[in-house]
């Protein structure tokens, strides 16, 4: 089994040593007993190379995609350390979506079947009652999303004073899905001592800044590809009809919801569809083509640097000389004849020492050619399912309730006597023949307002991070984002 290769930062050597892969026998018997009844011969790559840092007490960033047993890679060691604990809260594994939260809950029944610990998933839409009883009961491990867990600590319903292990799995999903806010808030209920784990799938720049902020020296894991590996970026492409190309990378913008990204097109009618497409969804888009006059794509290149613009479509010809050392993705709508043009168009991420993410949107027989490049150019690709209609208004869904509660949780006194003022208008509309409508016309106005802000940290720091009710578990201030810890020895 390769050996993990190391983010390269300012560590110490100390903390930058690679540790060996653990293996099932290093486990009590209890888990050996249960990954024995799951038929596993042996530990997947990201399990035996995660685990050590996390039973070393080491802070770990990990870029793993879904799929590859990322799941057991922090339940295997979080309940080895915890089986011995006592019956509080010891772990907190942070979800972005209920879907997710479930899916973690039953891997844990799964893992912990032998095991005297218990866990519980916390998330919206449900009752309270499961969750309080859970905790008066003592679960050790809280599997929750954001919203939901901080509605538990400025209630004091939950207390973390004892916690020792936090993850973030789908660190990048959570960003996306709005919850900084809510991250920085559960941070400042959190103890200093603690060991931190980050798992996401891409890991784009704006993950390692929240990682930096944090995470406390961590080490950087990638099994991103066939075997271990630390990369500059992530290349996904999305196999779709071409009569509807069009829908499918929207859904797909949707989904991942990028800070800034540029669009290449092979011409300009397409630079005009695609640019137009995106306005009407609501996206700040603009455009450059070859016959854009120098001083009109100076204004436009001016305005993507200062980030007054998420989105510009272009052609090769009219992209030639961009250099943004900020930009987060590239979307290759129209696949080149010459296959080799990908590097030049993916180059236009990942800049200055940044990550990047190239997305492309390819047909059948462009997915087979853009494969061969691929393994002739040592790029790692991955293969994604085009988000469905119903997935992107799971994902909306979700998002617009996070940011709502969010917001509620930070209101005023003002703000909430302002409210109070709209308690007829309700009434009447839930009465009204339009009624629905009107509803769905307020949220989509809300979701706008979304789109408008983007989704980088520098839009969604917190209005009060001072929580409403319960103390947070520490005696002197926390360092920046509350989850910095002293290095434990």
């Amino acid at each position: 089994m390769d050996e993990p290769q190391e983010f390269q930062h300012d560590t110490p050597r100390a903390f930058m040593e690679v540790l060996p892969p653990t293996k099932i026998e290093d486990f009590c018997m209890e888990l050996q007993k249960s990954v024995a009844k799951r038929g596993w011969k042996e530990l997947m790559p990201v399990q035996a190379g995660v685990a050590p840092y996390l039973l070393a007490r080491r802070d770990v960033i990990v870029q793993s995609r879904t799929g590859s047993g990322k799941t057991a890679a922090f339940l295997l060691p979080l309940l080895e350390r915890i089986k011995d604990g006592g019956k509080v809260c010891q772990a907190v594994i942070l979800i972005p979506t209920r879907e997710l939260a479930v899916q973690v809950y039953n891997e844990f029944k799964l893992l912990a079947e032998d095991i005297d610990v218990t866990a519980v998933a916390v998330y919206g839409g449900t009752s309270y009652r499961p969750q309080l009883d859970a905790f008066k009961n003592g679960a050790q491990i809280v599997i929750a999303t954001p919203g939901r867990l901080l509605d538990h600590l400025i209630r004091g319903t939950l207390s973390l004073k004892t916690l020792k292990y936090l993850i973030f799995d789908e660190a990048d999903e959570m960003l996306s899905m709005g919850f900084y806010r809510d991250m920085v808030r559960i941070g400042e209920f959190m103890p200093k001592n603690k060991v931190a784990a980050m798992f996401s799938a891409t890991m784009p720049d704006i993950v390692k800044r929240l990682a930096g902020q944090f995470l406390h020296e961590p080490d950087f894991l990638s099994y991103s590809g066939d075997g271990v590996h630390v990369s500059e970026m992530d290349h996904i492409f999305y196999v779709s009809d071409p009569m509807h190309k069009d829908r499918a990378m929207m859904r797909v913008i949707e989904v991942e919801d990028p800070d800034n990204a540029i669009i290449f097109c092979n011409t300009r009618n397409e630079v005009e569809y695609v640019a137009a497409l995106l306005k009407r969804f609501g996206y700040d888009a603009d455009q450059i083509s070859g016959d854009l006059s120098q001083s009109a794509r100076e204004t436009v290149m001016s305005k993507l640097k200062n980030k007054h613009l998420r989105f510009l479509v272009a052609t090769d010809i009219a992209a030639r000389g961009i250099d943004i050392s900020n930009l987060e993705y590239v979307f290759i709508y129209d696949m080149h004849k010459d296959t080799d043009q990908y590097i030049h168009r993916a180059g236009r991420t990942a800049r200055a020492g940044n990550r990047g993410i190239a997305v492309s949107m390819v047909s059948t027989l462009e997915a087979a050619d853009l494969k061969k490049f691929a393994r002739r150019a040592g790029i790692s690709l991955l293969e994604k399912p085009v988000p469905t209609e119903e997935q992107v208004r799971e994902r909306l869904s979700e998002k617009l309730v996070a940011h709502l509660e969010a917001n509620l949780r930070d209101a005023s006194t003002a703000v909430k006597e302002r409210m109070k003022r709209y308690q007829g208008l309700y009434r009447q509309l839930t009465e009204h023949e339009h009624g629905e409508d009107l509803f769905l016309l307020l949220l989509d106005s809300f979701h706008q307002q979304l789109i408008k802000a983007g989704r980088g940290i520098e839009n969604t720091e917190p209005a009060n991070t001072t929580p409403q009710k319960a103390s947070p578990p520490r005696e002197r201030p926390p360092r920046r984002g509350g989850f910095s810890r002293n290095r434990r020895s």
